[in-house]
């Protein structure tokens, strides 16, 4: 695999921490991870289905589990002592704290310095927000992320997925992975820091151009993808069902609108997004109305146009696409886990699909540590 020989240290809790160095397991690394003696947090989080929780296990199969005191001197040194042996670290406190506990940077870069270090918080390690805890909502919110996600009410809705947490993981392991490519010409690492606030902020490039072009906040109800297009919404079929449509480019709105027999309401989708495209609304609400779910996506799919249903969660598990790009592993015990996303040719990723107890590994790392001490 393409990282196996790597070693990372993962003091990371909950999800962006672990979801970056879970890439970094499926692809071979060994991830070691810091746990304290009650263990992350995420084992505690939601159903489980064997030893741990879904949450935990999805996000930590294939790591190794060492707990350390890090509030103990002699479990600090041990850690820093791993360090050294280490080609990345991943952390996730609050600024400040990794300092106190005397496992910061430069404690770190000063044993190792080829090391990769990697912060992930909120805010950053500047700023107003600096040491204010934070969570994937308050994120959202902060962003204006939310304020472009409104339901049917006009309010802002709770997403469906943290997606700031999940952009400052995807930030962080490109910059984990561009870190480690430059040390390869150098020998040196390098600090890594990823705040979730500036991942997020940084998503917004297709939603943000009022604000940019006209210093206006943006109406989602008259943007091209958050409300303002005919052909980038969902509509409610006759058996309480919904469809999306989701191709705005004129050739599909022709097929659709040509095949309604409503050819002469193209012109007002080709001149952009916006209110004056209710009437084209109304066309496509009235005919889907007038037919279930399966009824309209059997005749969407004789015009070769963008289009969904809109499952349910397990719905999409049952997805012949998911079935046919093997998305869903199954680990033993039958339990299922989701598949790495990164696919290679060559070196593809081979998941080992069983997460660890707590302190499972202590006493095989520690020893394995005492060894390389000895021979140095």
């Amino acid at each position: 695999m393409k990282l196996a020989g790597l070693r990372v240290v993962d003091l990371s809790v909950f999800l962006p921490g672990p979801y970056l160095t879970l890439a970094l397991a499926d692809h071979g690394a060994e991830v070691i991870k810091i746990e304290p003696p009650d263990g992350d947090p995420g084992r505690k989080i939601g159903l489980a289905d064997g030893p741990t929780t879904v949450f935990f296990r999805s996000l930590n199969r294939g790591k190794k589990s060492v707990v350390l005191n890090l509030k103990e001197a002699r479990d600090r040194e041990l850690l820093l002592e791993l360090c050294a042996t280490a080609d990345v670290f991943v952390e996730s406190f609050r600024p400040g704290v990794v300092d106190r506990l005397g496992v910061g940077y430069e404690a770190v870069a000063r044993r190792n310095p080829s090391i990769v270090y990697c912060s992930i918080n909120a805010f950053g390690n500047h700023g107003p927000y600096r040491d204010r805890p934070a969570h994937d909502l308050a994120v959202e919110a902060l962003t204006g992320l939310l304020s472009m996600t409104l339901g049917d009410d006009g309010r802002p809705a709770l997403p469906g997925i943290p997606m700031a947490d999940i952009a400052a993981a995807l930030q962080g392991l490109s910059g984990v992975l561009m870190a480690l490519l430059k040390r390869q010409q150098t020998g040196r690492g390098d600090y890594v820091e990823i705040a979730m606030f500036d991942s997020l902020f940084a998503a917004t490039p297709n939603i943000i151009g009022p604000v940019f072009a006209e210093n206006r906040q943006p109406d989602p109800k008259a943007q091209r993808t958050t409300g303002g297009s005919a052909f980038y919404r969902l509509y409610d079929t006759r058996d309480g069902r919904q469809i999306a449509l989701a191709g705005q480019e004129t050739k599909f709105v022709e097929k659709v609108l040509g095949a309604l027999g409503r050819a002469d309401l193209v012109e007002l989708c080709t001149r952009g997004p916006g209110p004056h495209q209710q009437p084209v609304v109304d066309c496509l609400k009235a005919f889907f109305a007038s037919r279930s779910r399966q009824e309209a996506l059997d005749w969407l799919a004789r015009l070769d146009v963008c289009f969904a249903p809109v499952n349910t969660l397990l719905e999409a598990t049952a997805d012949p696409n998911v079935a046919a790009r093997s998305l869903l592993l199954r680990d033993d015990a039958g339990r299922k886990h989701l598949a790495p996303a990164i696919r290679f040719a060559e070196e593809p990723a081979n998941p080992v699909l069983r997460e660890p107890l707590l302190g499972e590994h202590t006493d095989d790392v520690l020893a394995e540590l005492e060894a390389e001490a000895g021979e140095w």
